[in-house]
């Protein structure tokens, strides 16, 4: 009977056992089931929102979420769909906080781009900036990230001007500010009225003497208006005898009317004022070759190309100098250098 007994001890202790280690089986499955479901839930949204099939992936990334609700990524993905689907409201503190915190990379820009997006629809410019900079330092040649930069400064650009108009509309800054304007369309005559407006109104404001000689000299090369426009540099320097700018640009007055000397010596004072100036390089090296002075140009330009390595006109005129120095072979050599230069992809620089 004592054995009987032990022996249905021992069978109800394995059936126990088993049944021990079948629930625990059970709980385990039930912890690991949702956590493999969550990420290849998340996988799925990941690829809808690359497929561009945005409110499908809006539906996994929410489902992800629930899965698995400390899930940086998904939370992420979830405010970025949210965010291109219009919903910034839902979203932009998390994009705002996941651009500067989240270590994936493809996140973070996703999350800056949106957050910026979000942001510019809101006219917040000042909060976006800082995000906008990490994504220029971090992406300089993305699309996305140089259109996105596009129409924050387009926007930021309209909204200064609509203050500027309804805050300061008769200060001379407006009428610089159109003038500037109409100089970059090309409307040079509306330009240099609109200088004259702000010169009237403050005619010792840095700067203004110097545009407006200049938007003159765009404006024509008839012989009393580079004299006017002389008068104006000359002005500028008066206010401000430190300006290589106003002195170059007196230089070219005196080049086109045909002062080569007196022309030289400004871009000298120019020089002597900022020695890394390679428009003003590049001019003096070319009275240095009418000159005949072949070396004094050929430093010239080669203190240029240093400077600024892509700007053509520096080794075209590098290429003709050696040609008249005689040296056959330093301008077939720097000729190579200009037609890499001139190649679709090649870059022109002026500091102008």
């Amino acid at each position: 009977m004592y054995r009987a007994a032990s022996s249905l001890m021992r069978s109800w202790i394995k059936s126990f056992v088993r049944a021990v280690l079948l629930i625990a089986g059970l709980i385990a499955s039930v912890n690991v089931i949702p956590a493999q479901n969550a990420e290849e839930v998340l996988s799925q949204g990941i690829e809808k929102f690359q497929q561009g099939e945005y409110t499908a992936a809006l539906g996994s990334f929410q489902e992800a979420v629930r899965l698995s609700p400390a899930d940086a990524r998904a939370i992420a993905y979830l405010a970025i769909t949210r965010a291109t689907l219009g919903d910034c409201g839902h979203s932009v503190n998390e994009l705002m906080m996941q651009s500067r915190r989240i270590s994936d990379p493809v996140i973070r820009r996703l999350a800056g781009l949106g957050a910026v997006q979000c942001l510019l629809a809101r006219n917040d410019i000042p909060e976006l900036l800082p995000i906008l900079a990490n994504l220029l330092r971090d992406h300089p040649n993305d699309p996305d990230v140089l259109y996105q930069a596009a129409k924050v400064y387009t926007k930021a650009w309209n909204v200064a001007v609509k203050d500027m108009l309804e805050r300061n509309g008769s200060s001379y800054r407006t009428d610089q500010l159109s003038a500037e304007v109409l100089e970059t369309q090309g409307k040079y005559a509306e330009a240099v009225s609109a200088y004259r407006k702000a010169i009237e109104k403050n005619p010792k404001a840095l700067g203004l003497h110097f545009r407006l000689g200049r938007a003159m000299v765009l404006q024509s090369q008839a012989p009393q208006v580079l004299e006017d426009a002389r008068k104006e540099f000359e002005a500028e320097l008066t206010l401000n005898p430190q300006d290589p700018a106003s002195e170059y640009e007196l230089g070219q007055v005196l080049v086109t009317a045909k002062q080569p000397d007196e022309a030289a010596a400004h871009f000298e004072k120019a020089l002597n004022l900022a020695p890394g100036f390679p428009d003003c390089l590049v001019a003096l090296a070319k009275l240095r070759e009418s000159a005949r002075k072949y070396d004094e140009a050929i430093k010239l330009l080669q203190h240029a190309i240093q400077i600024a390595p892509a700007m053509q006109s520096a080794h075209a005129t590098l290429v003709e100098v050696y040609r008249h120095a005689g040296k056959k072979k330093d301008a077939e050599r720097e000729q190579a250098e200009l037609e890499k230069l001139q190649k679709p992809g090649g870059r022109t620089l002026s500091t102008q």
